[in-house]
Formats: C-alpha cells, structure tokens, sequence
C-alpha cells in the first residue's frame, strides 16, 4: 500500500513523497533520498501515516520542487507549475548517503559567503539569506530577500560558471526568511513559523489592538522586522473569551451602585470597575455575574 510520507529538508522546508513499501519500515527522523525535479535530495522523515496525509492535504501544493515564485534567470516571476502528483522516496539513506550530505552542510556557509562577494560585486540591492545544495550537486539554491526586484541574469551566469551546476535564486520574505534561519522569539521559545506554524499569514496592528496591547510596533515585532505570529493565531482566544466579559467603557449595575468597567484581566478573569465617586475596585468575574 502506498503512503504518503512528509520529509524535512534543511531550512525547515517540508515536502510530501510516497513511499510504496511497509510504511512501518519508516520511521519520524529516518533519513532518506528522495525523487525531485533534477535529480535526487537527501532528507528526514517529519511525519507518517494519517498525520502526513492530513498535512498533505492541507499544503495543498503540489507543484513540485520549484513552487511559485521562483526565478532563476531574470526579473520575471515565473507562473506556478500545474498540479503534479506527488514525487517518491527512492530508499532510506545509506551512512555514505548521510556523509555526503553533512559535507555540503559544511561547505554551504563558506558558498553562502562567496556568493555574497559577487553580489557585492556585481552592486545589487539583495541580501542573501542561505544557500542550498542539492544532495547529488545538480542545483545549488541561493535564497535571498530584497525590498524590490532585482535584474541578477549577470549574476546567475556568473555564479553557474563558478560552481559547474544550476543556480537556482529564489526570493523569500522576511518571515520565511526567519523560519529557514530558526531563533529564539522574545517569548524566550523557538520561532512559531520554525517549530509548528505551517505559514507565516500577515498579521495588522488591528489584531493587537483587539489584544490590547501595545501599537508601538517595535514592542510587538518578531526578530524578522514583522509583526509578531501569535497576534494572528491568537486573535480567536482573545475574542472568544472577551465575549465573556462586559465591554470596557460600558456602565454596568453592581451590588454596590452603578461602575463603569475600566478594563478586564481574561487570564486572571478579573474586572475593574470605577464608581461615580471615582473609587475603583476589582471585581472577579464570577462574583461579577452574581
């Protein structure tokens, strides 16, 4: 029976494969060499059985390796690919198979810096993020992000002669750029968009203002420069559980006389209230319904 596998390559980048021996015989970290658009990549099982299809399902993609939004021969975005079925997963990787791939990792910093020296060179407003070999050295992928198009056809001549192999440059925005290179949020935890969340969606201040929180952006950013991810995945808890309370501003009826509600505590699920004297008290919310 053919199963449909999720695999993880470097940068957190996830793709789906079917694999059509014993599902059993793969395991969550196994690593494997995989079927792509030009050859064959090494990567690591992240995910089996009914948890993969479901993931599958909800990436919705399939459009190969390449997926919209790349270029790699000038200033024009190429069309995303049509629908395609999914790759395969050739075999579980071999210890030599792992070896290899460990020394392009080595060597990935050092091509990284090189094609930052060309890109100096050669004057273009881009900031190269990461660089990726293929396992069997057929593409090399440069990831960059720029705040407007860039003309690199010079560049991508330049850097093909200088490795032997295709260039592929792919542009990436600032939080798929925080998810390739992982960190530590302010929450003190690892990114949401490199751990678990599957996209990084835009997020507005508007959502942070439901939250009440702070609008100085630089308080409510992420290390990417963005606002920060969990003011989108958070939202529904916020109004969920606002629904709960009376509405800040709004007078309401106590035991001790009329209050207004100066603000709520969600968490705490407290309430506080100022009196017409102007005393202000807090108020828990079950005590508050009563």
């Amino acid at each position: 029976m053919t199963s449909v596998i999720e695999v993880r390559f470097k940068g957190n980048r996830r793709e789906y494969f079917t694999w059509s021996e014993d599902s059993s015989s793969l395991r969550l970290e196994t690593p494997v060499i995989v079927e792509v658009e030009r050859g064959q990549d090494f990567g690591v099982v992240s995910a089996v059985g009914g948890i993969a299809e479901k993931k599958c399902q909800r990436c919705g993609a399939c459009n190969g390796d390449s997926g919209p939004g790349v270029r790699d021969s000038g200033t024009a975005e190429l069309p995303a690919p049509s629908p395609q079925p999914l790759r395969h997963i050739v075999r579980i990787a071999t210890p030599d198979d792992r070896k290899i791939a460990a020394d392009l990792r080595i060597h990935e910093d050092d091509v990284r810096r090189t094609v930052r020296d060309r890109v100096r060179q050669h004057n273009l407003p881009m900031k190269v993020s990461d660089a990726e070999w293929q396992w069997d050295k057929r593409k090399l992928t440069i990831y960059f992000t720029a705040e407007q198009r860039v003309d690199f056809r010079a560049l991508v001549r330049d850097l093909a002669g200088l490795f032997r192999t295709r260039i592929e440059l792919r542009q990436i925005g600032a939080r798929d750029e925080a998810k390739r290179l992982d960190g530590i949020g302010r929450c003190g935890r690892q990114l949401c968009i490199a751990s678990w969340l599957p996209e990084g969606r835009p997020v507005s201040l508007s959502l942070a203002k439901a939250q009440g929180l702070s609008l100085n952006p630089v308080q409510i950013s992420g290390p990417c420069g963005r606002l920060l991810c969990c003011l989108h995945y958070e939202h529904d808890f916020y109004v969920q559980q606002r629904k709960r309370f009376p509405k800040e501003g709004k007078t309401i009826q106590t035991a001790e006389g009329n209050a207004r509600v100066v603000s709520v505590d969600i968490f705490r699920e407290r309430v506080t209230l100022r009196a017409d004297d102007g005393a202000t008290r807090v108020v828990a919310l079950e005590q508050l319904r009563l």
